[in-house]
């Protein structure tokens, strides 16, 4: 208190002068967003943009999903927009491809991809292989989304993940991105695709944040499927002095290693 009865007594220019010694301004904070919300920002921005576009799955609506992804959509797109279904991914994978075949873009969401080897018959044989067997005649616009691999205390069911499995089957895009930008551009680019998409979500990167660059704050934003993203500029060495030194170290590694 008696240091700010000391500025009040002061004369108006002084204390002035001394606040602006005291402060310091920094650079404002690149803006962070979770994993979770960058999924949900581009199902969101998605559904606005085609109302062909919907979601479907276990607790996806009123709960707002098991793990929150799909928050607020809900109240803002209704029922018919945001389905909740009961606890049989066969039967609601098959409305979705069903559905994904009549001309809409279904985004089909399973609790974790565990519980997609219930489905599997109707991703692989169904949603993966129909525009091959059609002649190209008939394209399956859907997304399958949800959590894939290791997670906390959530045993052996729960815990294994798929990305070996389903990326060798044909007729299947698989993705599975790792921070807020590529969630979004990646899920995005997913439910545009005329093909079937399979976006496995890590859940151990939900609820970490990133930096959100202001791009990829666009409802425009898309990171395309199968090309190569550049994380970080390369260059090439400037001459072959380089490339000499690496193969000296490598020959003189060699006998240790035979001898190992």
């Amino acid at each position: 208190m008696a240091a700010v009865s000391g500025l009040v007594r002061r004369p108006l220019r002084e204390v002035s002068g001394l606040l602006k010694r005291r402060f310091h301004w920094t650079a404002p904070a690149a803006l962070q967003v979770t994993v979770r919300d960058a999924i949900n920002q581009g199902m969101d921005e998605e559904l606005e943009r085609d109302e062909k576009v919907f979601l479907l799955g276990e607790e996806v609506a009123q709960y707002d999903g098991a793990y929150k992804v799909s928050r607020g959509l809900w109240k803002k797109y209704g029922d018919k927009r945001i389905i909740d279904t009961p606890i049989s991914e066969m039967g609601f994978a098959g409305i979705a491809v069903g559905a994904a075949m009549a001309g809409l873009r279904p985004i089909c969401e399973f609790m974790t991809f565990n519980f997609s080897m219930q489905a599997i018959d109707q991703v692989i044989n169904s949603a993966a292989k129909t525009y091959y067997m059609s002649g190209g005649l008939q394209p399956v616009p859907i997304v399958f989304r949800g959590p894939n691999g290791a997670s906390a205390g959530v045993a052996a069911q729960h815990s294994q993940c798929f990305a070996a499995w389903y990326g060798h089957c044909p007729g299947l895009k698989v993705v599975s991105p790792w921070n807020s930008e590529d969630a979004k551009g990646l899920i995005k680019s997913a439910i545009r695709d005329n093909n079937p998409v399979v976006v496995l979500e890590n859940e151990l990167m939900y609820g970490v944040p990133f930096e959100f660059p202001p791009e990829a704050q666009s409802k425009d934003f898309l990171i395309p499927i199968g090309k190569a993203k550049i994380e970080r500029q390369g260059r090439l060495p400037h001459s072959s002095a380089h490339w000499n030194e690496v193969e000296d170290f490598m020959n003189e590694q060699e006998p240790q290693l035979a001898a190992q």
